[in-house]
C-alpha cells in the first residue's frame, strides 16, 4: 500500500479531525485516507438501498466527490463517518428517484448479489468447512435482499456494521423509538427467513481491488 508524504493510508493514528483539517489547507491527496478508512461502511449503506453493483459504485463515487467539495463545511459536530452516510443516503435516494424506481425495493437480483457481497479469498484447512461456510453466507445475503429498504438498512447498520443505536439514529434521521422498531421487526424477518441464523462480520464486504478503483476514481477528479 502506498503511503501519502511519509503516512501510510492504512494509519489509524491520526484522527478524522486532523485529516480533515489538513485536506482543507491543501493537502487534499490525504482524502484517500478517509475513503480507505469509511469505504467499507458506506459501502454496506449502499447495499442497504440499492440493489446494484453499477449503482452502489457510482453513488459512491458521487458521494465521495460532494463530501469533498462540502468538507469545509463539516464542523465536528458529529463523526465524519456519519455525517459521510448522510451525503450517502441523500444520493441513494436521488438515484432512486431519477431511474423512477420506489423506495419499496424488495429484492436485489441474483447477480448482484454474487459480485456485490464477494468477499477476499480466505484459506480454510477443511475444504468442507469452506464449502458450508460459503452456502451459509449466501443464505444469509439472500434473505437480507429480501427486506424492504428500510429494514435492510438498519439492519446492516446495526448488526453487520456495528453501528450503535445513536449512531443510527443520527444517521437515518429517525426516532429512537423508530429505529428499535424497524430493527427488531428486521429480526424477526431474518430468523423466520434463516430460522435463527446470524451474520458475520465478513458480509457486505467492500474488496481491496473495488477500494482501489473507487479511490483511484475520486482521486484523479478531485
Amino acid at each position: 500500500m502506498k503511503a501519502l508524504r511519509g503516512v501510510d493510508v492504512k494509519d489509524n493514528t491520526i484522527s478524522d479531525e486532523d485529516t480533515i483539517k489538513r485536506i482543507v489547507l491543501g493537502e487534499k491527496e490525504l482524502y484517500e485516507l478517509l475513503m480507505r478508512r469509511y469505504n467499507q461502511k458506506l459501502y454496506r449503506v449502499m447495499v442497504g438501498y440499492l440493489g446494484d453493483g453499477e449503482d452502489i459504485a457510482d453513488t459512491m463515487q458521487d458521494t465521495y466527490l460532494k463530501a469533498y467539495e462540502k468538507l469545509h463545511q463539516f464542523k465536528f459536530n458529529s463523526s465524519f463517518s456519519t455525517w459521510l452516510i448522510r451525503i450517502g443516503i441523500n444520493e441513494a435516494l436521488a438515484s432512486i428517484r431519477y431511474k423512477g424506481k420506489h423506495l419499496q425495493l424488495n429484492r436485489m437480483s441474483q447477480d448482484a448479489q454474487d459480485n456485490l457481497l464477494a468477499k477476499p479469498e480466505v484459506s480454510y484447512p477443511n475444504p468442507e468447512k469452506k464449502i458450508i461456510q460459503q452456502e451459509t453466507k449466501q443464505l444469509l445475503e439472500r434473505a437480507i435482499a429480501k427486506l424492504d429498504p428500510k429494514y435492510r438498512v438498519i439492519y446492516i447498520l446495526r448488526e453487520i456494521e456495528g453501528m450503535s443505536i445513536a449512531e443510527i439514529v443520527d444517521c437515518l434521521e429517525i426516532t429512537v423509538s423508530n429505529a428499535k422498531v424497524r430493527l427488531h421487526r428486521a429480526r424477526l424477518m431474518i430468523k423466520k427467513e434463516l430460522f435463527g441464523s446470524s451474520l458475520t462480520q465478513d458480509m457486505y464486504e467492500f474488496g481491496s481491488t473495488k477500494c482501489d478503483v473507487l479511490v483511484e476514481k475520486v482521486m484523479f477528479l478531485i
